[in-house]
């Protein structure tokens, strides 16, 4: 096979969670175990942070790496999902994965995969863990994939855990409660290895404690540690976050840049410090000028996409992957911060979600583009336009993401703000 026809057969042959929805999610590790064994345990070969939560594991996940890079170390990256390429779930210092490499690793074990009746998740998994371990990375960033204690990433031993935050997504999988996702999500504390918590809320933090004296882990909480003070968006050779870090009352970075330019992105830079702190408590040596180059640097560094990333001006036009409430609740508050006359809302779905409460926090006086984004998942255009529209909003349907962006773009003035989102993969199409 070459490398077209390998992704045909990942994509057509095997389960893919992300395009296909719940049908691809597994009861258990018991297939996850069984590849790793076949292919060696690469997962015990290489040091690793594994990262979990709701909303912001791709954020951090790429500037712990950034950093780490910037100490000089060669770094494994593994996220889900792509936006562009296949090949961005798996790197070593921003570089991704390459397709010979993926071509051999499936051509060589196809049979006994089927055999298994992998998920393309499981598959992938093995995988980066199986390049990871023959390319002898330093460390690795391992993002979960879905939820934690059933995540297939979950067979590493880390030194150190991070769960971001916790709310509502994957209900159906996860719970329908926040201590039942939170439980979920604290599947991935292990015994006696240390855990970072970005954010929680009175229902998570009691679930966290639980889990981490179960497990005789120590629990560290970035948001009691860490405060950001005077942040605020500056043009500084780009768009540039930039921000005072407080811990315990004294200001520790004065002036830090983040290359992601979002407001929220200070909540995922706590949690990254407060990760950095307990990787330096193990014998890390990761300084005060390598944790700001590597965070001023990370989408040079790592290649991310997709976090409030300016595609054009005249018109404004900003994508963003925020996809869930508490997502999208983010967003709204940086479109309230970024100044503009009219908004325009380019908006793709997927069909396996309650989106109404979603659509309820929308504004009405934005005009809307509905358009359906090019995977099994994703609801059809009318159908996301009708249910908009008894949720007050209004707009037209489009065939496609990119006739939608077009539309938009027309229409808008030079003033406007044109933002695309609602979908992971809707904004894939268009960065």
């Amino acid at each position: 096979m070459n490398y077209q026809e390998t992704l045909d057969y990942l994509y057509s042959q095997l389960p893919m969670f992300q395009r296909v929805g719940a049908a691809a999610y597994k009861a258990d590790l018991n297939n996850t175990i069984a590849l790793c064994s076949l292919l060696g345990n690469p997962e015990n070969k290489f040091r690793s942070i594994h990262i979990a939560g709701t909303n912001g594991k791709g954020s951090t996940s790429h500037m712990l790496a950034s950093v780490l890079q910037e100490a000089g170390l060669k770094v494994g990256l593994y996220t889900s999902p792509h936006l562009k390429d296949f090949r961005e779930r798996i790197k070593i210092n921003g570089g991704m994965i390459p397709e010979k490499n993926v071509v051999e690793f499936v051509e060589k074990h196809k049979n006994e995969f089927e055999k298994i009746q992998l998920s393309f998740f499981e598959m992938t998994v093995g995988l980066a863990f199986d390049y990871f371990a023959a390319e002898k990375v330093d460390i690795t960033v391992i993002e979960v994939g879905l939820g934690g204690r059933l995540d297939s990433t979950n067979v590493i031993t880390p030194l150190v855990s991070v769960i971001t935050n916790i709310s509502f997504d994957h209900t159906a999988l996860l719970g329908n409660t926040l201590e039942l996702i939170a439980g979920e999500k604290a599947g991935i504390i292990k015994k006696s290895v240390p855990v970072v918590i970005g954010e929680t809320t009175a229902e998570t933090k009691k679930v966290f404690i639980a889990k981490a004296s179960e497990q005789q882990a120590e629990i560290i909480f970035a948001e009691e540690a860490y405060h950001a003070e005077n942040v605020r968006q500056v043009n500084k050779e780009g768009l540039y976050l930039q921000l005072n870090m407080e811990k315990q009352g004294q200001t520790i970075y004065e002036d830090l840049l983040s290359e992601l330019p979002g407001l929220y992105q200070q909540k995922n830079i706590a949690t990254v410090l407060a990760t950095v702190d307990e990787l330096n408590r193990q014998g890390s040596n990761l300084t005060e000028n390598i944790v700001r180059s590597g965070i001023k640097h990370v989408i040079k560094n790592t290649g991310l996409l997709g976090r409030w990333q300016v595609l054009a001006q005249n018109p404004l036009t900003i994508a963003d992957t925020g996809h869930n409430e508490a997502g999208i609740k983010e967003v709204l508050k940086q479109i309230a911060l970024t100044p503009h006359n009219r908004l325009h809302v380019v908006l793709g779905m997927v069909n396996d979600k309650d989106i109404s409460r979603i659509l309820k926090m929308l504004p009405p006086s934005a005009t809307y583009y509905f358009c359906r984004a090019t995977i099994p998942r994703a609801l059809d255009a009318k159908e996301l336009a009708a249910q908009a529209e008894a949720c007050g909003l209004k707009g037209t349907v489009h065939n496609s993401v990119q006739a939608a962006l077009a539309a938009a773009r027309t229409s808008a003035g030079a003033n406007d703000l044109v933002f695309i989102g609602g979908s992971t993969f809707t904004v894939a199409e268009v960065v």
